[in-house]
């Protein structure tokens, strides 16, 4: 097995954890690998093990009004060890393999 210590690279432009573990569901320690999206949201609820809940702001259009209005979208993503959170920081969350029914996000770094 790879040494534990040295973070291996992702494909994304992200700096790695400074801590390390030994999740096997960490991209940069373990061997899941990221696909597809990258988003950027708020930590809304820290409550699960290993899962962080992130919320997404954006702004959807009104055809009827030619306005636009304030939506929000909950992410469930998976938490690695080596990344330390609480609620209201900003975090990039990018897709992966499922990892529960509805996880399948890992977070990615912190902002």
């Amino acid at each position: 097995m790879a040494d534990v210590n040295k973070a291996r690279n992702i494909g994304l432009n992200v700096k790695p954890p400074i801590d390390s573990c030994n999740d096997k569901n960490c991209p940069f320690h373990g061997k899941l690998s990221v696909r597809g999206q990258v988003i950027t949201g708020t930590v809304y609820s820290t409550k699960m093990q290993n899962s962080i809940k992130v919320r997404k702001e954006y702004m959807h259009l009104v055809p009827k009004y030619e306005r636009y209005e304030k939506r929000t979208s909950l992410f469930t993503a998976h938490c690695p060890s080596c990344i330390k959170l609480k609620i209201g920081d900003k975090v990039n969350i990018a897709e992966c393999r499922p990892l529960s029914k509805t996880k399948s996000f890992v977070v990615i770094e912190k902002i």
